[in-house]
């Protein structure tokens, strides 16, 4: 079985099928009477570096440490967000080998029904859809709140109704103007939180205004942990840094985005494992050494941290507040803009992701056939348009009354995108069994790691754990939140019994054996848009494909 599979597979990458054309194959879609079509690589090396950028930095670097600052202290702070790093890259390694190497609309989601089972295709895929399509209208909210910090004599519903436009016209434009939308919106995240870390490091050595050097003064005082909830001793640090774990989590969530773009990324066997193996790199330079820079900043018990007056604002970031400590001006109003292009670049990725994740659905058979529909650039605007329409949920988000029941909505996405990473580590630990069981040689994959399956493990355990204990602060004593118990727990229990009951009422079909995984399927197509990149003609040229 193994040797008739390899060579199989050894006789689809030698077949020629374009010559010197094959890096354009699916570029022109046949599209049937009915409009189903496949899906366009337009999507070039620049755009996935910087929607795989775009996934990694977000609103929770920005204004989410806050929380997690005052909750866990500098020291805190930084382990929870190394913690939760690690498991993000590996869910990204996981996620590497397989899309890298099988690089197919829908992403994660179709991988699952080839190497788990449909009924875990189904679960993942819809799990994935709520996750993005619920997310969309709390980011249009989010920049309403954002465009309030200048003027809030507006009503805020306009401001949704504006940016929610943007978003469906970057969408419906095809995914070559989402991805150059996102190579900007990215760009000016990565800008501004590069000038933050460095401006952070320039006023700890006392170079602002004030001309204060802080040092780690407030590692000391007041202390690298802080006491959750004012409960003393070891046990109030430790839940402390448990807070900041769960936060992180959240934070990290986005990162798989680019499992979903695989599909229409242009040569994705070179460029998708470019843009996964410089992760560690983007969680490092951003998450870690901001969190470092942060602490360095900003005291645990600084006030401003908890001000709900500026909830969801830059006068809630930590970054802001150093800067009005140090008497710098002008500033808030620049990192504000910053954060609105991020809450615009969130809602845009989030409206292709959710469409995506249907259109993949539909492929494997778990959505309506209408949803397969595509205009002549591969466009699946059906998924597209059903998707946005969500979006009309953002007026819940600056009602008063609906805004509550919008905030619950919006917190079980948190918990499905952490099982979206079990999900992705479930289907790498089948598909690693599969290749081992079939002959297939992992070093000769497009992506390949030494630290699996122990990375897909470690990966799984520990965001199925965080997922159990993610509403641990409702189970102290007096602190007891029914909504805050539903939000969290819900998504947990929906998720299995999801699978049963598709496993059992919907698919009727056992888990695929090792020996029976498609390993095959699609190859050929893969192997024809892969091609060599061109020689850089010069330093800028080489430099500029180094960093992308």
């Amino acid at each position: 079985m193994a040797t008739q599979h390899n060579q199989v597979y050894e006789k689809e990458k030698d077949t020629p099928l374009h010559g010197s054309d094959d890096s354009e194959f699916l570029s022109e879609p046949k599209v049937d009477p009915e409009g189903e079509g496949p899906l366009v690589r337009q999507l070039k090396n620049r755009h996935i570096a910087m929607i795989s950028i775009g996934g990694v930095i977000g609103t929770g670097l920005f204004l989410g440490t806050a929380g997690a600052l005052q909750n866990g202290g500098p020291v805190g702070l930084v382990l929870g967000y190394m913690v939760v790093g690690s498991i993000c890259y590996s869910v990204m390694l996981c996620l590497g080998e397989m899309v890298a190497y099988l690089p197919i609309p829908g992403g994660h989601i179709k991988l699952a029904e080839r190497f788990v089972d449909p009924a875990f295709s189904f679960t993942m895929g819809w799990n994935y859809w709520y996750n993005w399509t619920i997310i969309l209208p709390a980011e249009l909210s989010a920049a309403a709140v954002l465009i309030g910090f200048w003027n809030k004599e507006i009503n805020p519903a306009a401001w949704v109704t504006m940016c929610l436009a943007v978003t469906i016209v970057i969408n419906m434009l095809g995914a070559g103007a989402y991805g150059e939308a996102e190579f900007f919106f990215a760009s000016i995240k990565v800008i501004t939180i590069t000038g933050l870390i460095i401006l952070g490091i320039v006023l700890d050595l006392g170079g602002g205004p004030d001309h204060d050097r802080l040092g780690f003064r407030y590692w000391k005082n007041p202390g690298p942990f802080a006491q959750y909830n004012n409960i003393a001793g070891a046990k109030g640090r430790f839940l402390g840094f448990w807070a900041v774990l769960t936060q992180a989590a959240f934070s990290y969530i986005g990162t798989e985005i680019v499992a979903i773009a695989a599909g229409e990324a242009k040569n994705p066997r070179r460029n998708l494992p470019r843009a996964i193996k410089r992760v560690y790199i983007r969680i490092c330079l951003f998450y870690i050494l901001g969190t470092i820079v942060i602490g360095l900043l900003v005291p645990s018990n600084e006030p401003a941290l908890g001000d709900k007056a500026h909830h969801g604002t830059a006068a809630a970031s930590p970054f802001v507040i150093a800067i009005k400590k140090a008497g710098i001006k002008g500033l808030p109003s620049v990192i504000n803009a910053a954060l609105l292009t991020s809450a615009w670049s969130a809602a845009s990725s989030d409206l292709y992701t959710s469409s995506r994740a249907l259109y993949g659905l539909a492929v494997a058979g778990n959505a309506p056939k209408i949803f397969l529909k595509t205009l002549g650039n591969g466009l699946p605007y059906v998924s597209v348009i059903f998707c946005s329409l969500f979006g009309l949920l953002g007026y819940m988000g600056v009602s008063a009354g609906a805004g509550k029941v919008f905030t619950w909505f919006s917190n079980m996405t948190a918990i499905a995108g952490l099982l979206t990473w079990f999900g992705i580590c479930v289907t790498y630990v089948r598909f690693y069994k599969g290749m081992q069981v079939q002959g297939f040689n992992r070093a000769d994959l497009p992506f390949f790691s030494n630290l699996q399956p122990y990375a897909a493990w470690y990966a799984m355990i520990g965001s199925i754990f965080i997922c159990f204990m993610s509403g641990w602060a409702v189970f102290l004593k007096g602190n007891w939140d029914t909504a805050t118990f539903v939000t969290n727990y819900l998504p947990l229990a929906l998720f299995p019994i999801m699978y049963l009951g598709a496993r059992f009422f919907i698919y009727r079909e056992p888990f695929k054996r090792p020996e029976d995984m498609d390993f095959i399927t699609d190859i050929k197509e893969i192997e024809a848009a892969t091609y060599d990149d061109p020689p850089p003609r010069n330093k800028a040229e080489a430099i500029w494909q180094w960093l992308m």
